[in-house]
């Protein structure tokens, strides 16, 4: 993928302020892999659209290498973003797929999939994150869907002052990203800002948004965010976007997207609407049906 410089610059006239910083829950998923829960179930009504964002980085092998081994999922999508690391995808609607250093995994799970992501590295840092982005009622019950994408597909541009944007979904200073969605319009944006760098990003009033850094510090409207935590951004309407600062060198997550604002009914890796939908997945996955 080559990086153009100058991309088109974003107007923001007054910033989102942070509403709330979060430190994430240290945990472990799948077989015992080591991670950071970010954004929690209590938080999704909060951020709607977005279910979960888990972060993970080790160089330690016994805290990855038993993978995430078969495991079903029904109505919603998870994004898997790699940014060091090997890992084999395989589904039980026969997609296969390798995720390595700044690739992406795009899964729509939809009405039930079984898959596994397994270490293709038995040493060497593993880094990355998922997250998961719900389903309209109107998709939870449609096929799976399953996209690799490779880290050249997602486009890279370089602000005028300095930032480097990976647009992994949305759109960001004129440049369309890897991935769309109609519904819950997401905005996925990887960003890396020298010391002394501000980054501006037009956001709709109504859209939930948060901030994940993971590497040095940020200022949001005055508000410091330090490492490995997330800044969740106020709602105010008089803000039409966010404007990043960095004192000193670093990346960060910035996402966001349109709410559904409909009932959220998770058991598991099931995410549906009502407690009696929730029933039926768990019927029809020991029935075999995913």
């Amino acid at each position: 993928m080559k990086t153009v410089t100058h991309s088109a610059a974003e107007a923001v006239t007054k910033s989102r302020v942070v509403e709330q910083v979060i430190a994430g829950q240290p945990t472990s998923d799948g077989a015992g892999v080591k991670l950071t829960r970010v954004l929690t179930q209590p938080l999704q009504r909060r951020l709607d659209p977005f279910l979960m964002l888990d972060a993970f980085g080790t160089d330690d092998p016994q805290d990855y290498i038993g993978g995430f081994p078969d495991h079903p999922h029904r109505g919603f999508e998870t994004v898997t973003y790699m940014i060091a690391g090997r890992m084999r995808h395989r589904d039980s609607a026969g997609h296969e797929g390798l995720l390595s250093n700044g690739g992406v995994q795009w899964m729509t799970a939809g009405r039930g999939v079984i898959h596994s992501e397994l270490p293709e590295q038995e040493d060497g840092r593993m880094e990355g994150f998922q997250l998961w982005l719900n389903l309209p009622a109107k998709n939870k019950l449609r096929a799976p869907w399953y996209r690799d994408i490779q880290s050249a597909e997602i486009p890279e541009r370089v602000t005028v002052n300095g930032v480097k944007l990976r647009v992994i979904a949305g759109r960001s200073h004129g440049v369309d990203g890897a991935m769309q969605r109609e519904v819950t319009l997401p905005l996925y944006l990887d960003l890396e800002l020298p010391a002394g760098a501000s980054f501006a990003q037009a956001l709709p009033p109504a859209h939930n948004a948060f901030v994940y850094v993971y590497r040095g510090a940020l200022a949001i409207a005055g508000t410091p965010v330090p490492v490995q935590r997330m800044a969740i951004l106020g709602n105010d309407a008089g803000s039409d976007g966010v404007v990043l600062t960095a004192s000193v060198a670093a990346r960060a997550l910035l996402i966001a997207g349109r709410p559904l604002s409909e009932p959220i009914a998770q058991h598991g890796p099931f995410v549906m609407n009502t407690r009696d939908e929730i029933v039926q997945a768990v019927r029809d996955y020991q029935a075999g049906r995913f």
